[in-house]
């Protein structure tokens, strides 16, 4: 819709609010309604929005440590710019319109803190090099039959999985939850998140959903979308979703999954695809393999970015470990994917349910065309069998602290965000490592307790 018509539809449906929302730099949204008349009062400018939405983490708790805000600025409200492209209807809030923004200054140039503004910049990059990327985001994600009241009631533990067992791909499962399935496919597509499968996934409570593959940006959109919408439509039911990257040491994690192939800049062909190569990979193809396994250790925290992410990317557990890639391996960082002309694909399978979409499709994009920009020969040899095993390329960094302190001194981190973005981002993390290690764990009462 333009501008006009979505102003007409407002006021046909004689509508009083709409919801907005902008990304903060963990991936969780942030937002609030606003009336149709400020709506209508600020569709051609900014509206304001405290800049606090990067001064804090995702408990809300104030950084100590970034130069972007904090109480040495007073949290002045930060510009937001609507982007009418992502306007969409809630089917679970009686058809509420949606939108989601941008963060600008007050002259409309990008803030360097703001997720989604780096996605654009880096689609603007490659389109600028004849490239139209098309990306796609899979989500494992656990559910539990509790409430927010009752998560906290039981301190965390002793939780009710919505389901027994470890049952992937069941059909029993899901008509036994039939009515929460069936409403997650049907509401996501009506909330213009279009789904290509759901099923249940190993583990009790596991569903994997896969979202069909779109222009960059808005396959963006539509995963930060989905992991919020998901939470909210379980809600309806009476049930928890989490998309912690690890549950459990007893059960396998939760990946997030990223398929790529860049395209002509008329999205009329697929690069990816060469008929006349054995593997059925063109140049370009092997030239972005090689980019994201050169840059995969100085970029890790945009794609694993918690204490948690490092707990499912462990041996033996469906989660890479090793700086490989493969034809059609699970057990490899990349996962190449020759299959035809129309599906030819990457699949980065380093990245957890636990990342921030702008950010994760921000690393995979800009990694790949850094190869592609200095003609990256592949010289690793593709990984047969186990991945876990191969370690001629190395292995990837264990924990936060070590990535983040790789990423921050990177000046392959730098040249393709911008220092700005790397210094903000690696202090964000830095802080989540500080948060985490004054912590007294279960593990360290159980371990020292008594016996020490």
């Amino acid at each position: 819709m333009t501008k006009e018509e979505i102003l007409v539809y407002i006021k046909q449906q004689s509508l009083s609010k709409v919801k907005i929302a902008v990304s903060d730099i963990d991936g969780v949204l942030r937002g609030k309604y606003i009336s149709t008349e400020k709506f209508a009062s600020v569709v051609e400018g900014c509206l304001g929005f405290c800049d606090v939405t990067f001064g804090w983490d995702m408990g809300d708790v104030a950084y100590d440590n970034v130069k972007f805000t904090g109480w040495h600025t007073g949290y002045p409200d930060a510009l937001v710019k609507l982007d009418l492209s992502t306007f969409r209807k809630i089917p679970w809030e009686n058809n509420t319109p949606f939108f989601l923004g941008d963060f600008v200054d007050e002259k409309h140039i990008p803030v360097y803190t703001c997720p989604r503004q780096l996605l654009r910049k880096l689609l603007a990059d490659a389109e600028a090099s004849g490239y139209q990327p098309y990306f796609a985001q899979e989500f494992e994600w656990f559910n539990f039959a509790e409430t927010p009241e009752t998560l906290h009631q039981k301190n965390f533990s002793g939780l009710a999985p919505l389901t027994p067992g470890m049952f992937g791909y069941s059909i029993l499962r899901s008509t036994l939850k039939n009515e929460y399935m069936s409403d997650l496919f049907e509401l996501l597509c009506q909330f213009d998140i279009p789904i290509e499968g759901l099923h249940t996934e190993t583990g009790p409570g596991v569903y994997e959903a896969a979202i069909k593959y779109a222009p960059v940006l808005r396959a963006a959109d539509q995963a930060v979308l989905f992991k919020t919408a998901v939470k909210e439509i379980a809600y309806k039911h009476g049930i928890m979703a989490t998309f912690m990257a690890k549950i459990s040491e007893n059960l396998p994690g939760c990946s997030g999954h990223v398929h790529q192939s860049l395209w002509d800049i008329n999205a009329k062909r697929n690069l990816f695809h060469d008929e006349k190569d054995p593997k059925g990979m063109s140049g370009l193809m092997k030239s972005y393999i090689a980019g994201q396994l050169h840059c995969l250790p100085h970029i890790l925290p945009m794609i694993a970015p918690t204490i948690n992410s490092y707990k499912r990317l462990v041996e033996g557990a469906w989660a890479p470990t090793t700086l490989t890639w493969g034809i059609d391996n699970r057990t490899v960082a990349l996962r190449a994917l020759p299959g035809t002309a129309k599906t030819c694909r990457l699949e980065t399978r380093v990245v957890g349910s636990d990342s921030n979409p702008y950010l994760a499709l921000s690393a995979c994009l800009a990694a790949g065309l850094y190869g592609v920009k200095n003609n990256m020969k592949l010289d690793q040899e593709a990984t047969n069998g186990n991945g876990y095993k191969d370690l001629s390329n190395g292995v990837l960094p264990q924990n936060l602290y070590e990535a983040t302190q790789q990423m921050k001194q990177s000046a392959i981190a730098k040249e393709l965000f911008g220092a700005d973005f790397v210094v903000h981002f690696t202090q964000t993390r830095e802080w989540e490592c500080r948060q985490y290690a004054k912590v007294v764990t279960d593990w360290e009462l159980k371990r020292y307790f008594e016996i020490i």
